[in-house]
């Protein structure tokens, strides 16, 4: 195990999880190793790197609000598991 310990047992418990003694001992050394992982990561020096809450530009494609002919009934429904001709039938969920 690393320098880095974690009480796998102690965040099973937070989690509600059960855990068999062979997985807390291979969590133990899977956590371990993203530990040792981001203590690398913290010794990169980033003074001069501006905070972004993304690595590429976010870019979100709009069309045109244009009104056009609303879809024909019949191929609206043609997929549906139930319809009575006009409309979806679904289970009724409310008493």
């Amino acid at each position: 195990m690393s320098d880095h310990a974690i009480d796998v047992q102690r965040v099973a418990e937070l989690a509600r999880l059960v855990l068999e003694p062979a997985e807390v001992e291979r969590f133990e050394v899977e956590l371990g190793a993203c530990l040792e992982y981001i203590a690398v990561l913290q010794q990169v020096d980033t003074d001069r790197v501006e905070p972004t809450s993304h690595p590429l530009p976010q870019v979100t494609p709009f069309r045109s609000d244009v009104a056009s002919a609303a879809l024909p009934l019949e191929r609206a429904l043609e997929n549906a598991p139930a319809t009575d001709g006009e409309s979806f039938l679904v289970p009724r969920v409310v008493g």
